[in-house]
């Protein structure tokens, strides 16, 4: 069988711990750094901040800066991000008719 280019660059991009469940709060609605690391809970300031970056370097992700004190960050995403939601929907009744909900 021969390897899958496509599969493999996509593996590459959200292959991060936890990039899926930041897309997915993402796509839910616009977010900030602090409610996205509250959101997931475990995931530590430092990975959540490589995560992020990685997102938005790979075109998932747009950042928004206020120019306020003490600075506000907001993430979105981008319209590549957008056209992603569909595969994040189908993972997610995918997991709730394999795996159970969650609470």
């Amino acid at each position: 069988m021969e390897r899958c280019a496509t599969v493999s660059t996509i593996q590459k991009v959200l292959g991060g711990k936890w990039k899926i469940e930041i897309l997915y709060y993402i796509s839910l609605k616009t977010r900030r750094f602090g409610e996205l690391q509250r959101q997931i809970g475990d995931i530590t300031q430092s990975t959540l901040t490589k995560q992020l970056r990685e997102l938005e370097a790979d075109g998932f992700l747009s950042r928004y800066v206020y120019q306020e004190i003490p600075p506000k960050v907001e993430y979105s995403l981008t319209g590549l991000g957008k056209s992603f939601i569909p595969v994040l929907e189908h993972m997610r009744q995918w997991g709730e008719a394999h795996l159970g909900k969650c609470e």
